[in-house]
């Protein structure tokens, strides 16, 4: 996809705000202060970028969606109705959703990776999960969270047990809730500045954008190219920006 920004206009991305984390209290407070961030940004956005992880626990039945996040919601519709694009990538807590968001915000979704050419410099794009070497465990889960028949088995339990269920493993179980991903391993060792470099071998790429590791890190895999983690929404509050031809970490400010 070509996007091109005219010089007034600017992309932002952000990641990780696990809206439900860790109760509704402390959450609404971390909503309030997105929903301020996305107002700010709207005044100049040429595009949004949500790289997942936007809710510590998703999942579409057919007619039920998760009960809270109306002022985020009603925020990205605002947005959206404005004529302001919103890309949204599934990350590893709310990889369940389905159609709710392309059918009632009108915002696309994405469940993979996806490549960008903005103001002639490319980008890959993605949340980040599952990606580079090792997570063996995660990968294996991923694949039966995301089997079609295991969702199908899913949709036929009551939505009061399974909201429940999910909220407990995306709390509780190491292996989703990835609050062992909060460590620097250094730049030789990061797996996705190795996915990056790995992809670099076939194809350039100007910038690498993930989420998913809830660190904001810059790392140079390759001649002019560069890997950007955009962080969190839980303890750093950083976004990624891009004016046409840098890409820059910044840190939302609170008032």
């Amino acid at each position: 996809m070509n996007i091109t920004i005219p010089s007034n206009k600017k992309i932002y991305f952000a990641s990780d705000q696990h809206l439900g984390l860790p109760n509704h209290k402390d959450s609404l407070v971390r909503e309030k202060i997105f929903i301020k961030w996305l107002d700010t940004v709207k005044q100049d956005a040429e595009a949004i970028f949500l790289l997942g992880d936007l809710f510590d626990f998703w999942f579409e039945y057919k007619k039920v969606v998760p009960k809270g996040f109306i002022r985020v919601l009603g925020k990205l519709a605002e947005i959206r109705d404005s004529g302001i694009p919103i890309y949204f990538f599934v990350g590893n807590h709310d990889l369940w959703m389905d159609d709710y968001f392309e059918k009632e915000l009108n915002i696309p979704v994405y469940h993979k990776p996806k490549e960008y050419t903005i103001n002639n410099k490319t980008f890959l794009i993605g949340h980040g999960d599952g990606l580079g070497p090792g997570d063996k465990g995660y990968k294996r889960m991923k694949k039966v969270f995301t089997n079609p028949v295991s969702k199908w088995l899913y949709r036929w339990l009551h939505p009061d047990i399974g909201m429940r269920l999910g909220v407990y493993l995306s709390t509780k179980n190491k292996m989703i809730s990835g609050d062992e991903d909060a460590k620097f391993l250094g730049e030789e060792n990061e797996w996705l500045a190795q996915y990056c470099k790995r992809k670099l071998e076939t194809k350039h790429y100007d910038y690498f954008i993930f989420g998913h590791r809830h660190l904001p890190m810059e790392i140079e895999v390759g001649d002019n190219s560069k890997y950007i983690n955009l962080g969190d929404w839980i303890n750093h509050l950083t976004y990624g920006v891009f004016d046409g031809d840098t890409i820059e970490l910044k840190k939302h400010i609170t008032e």
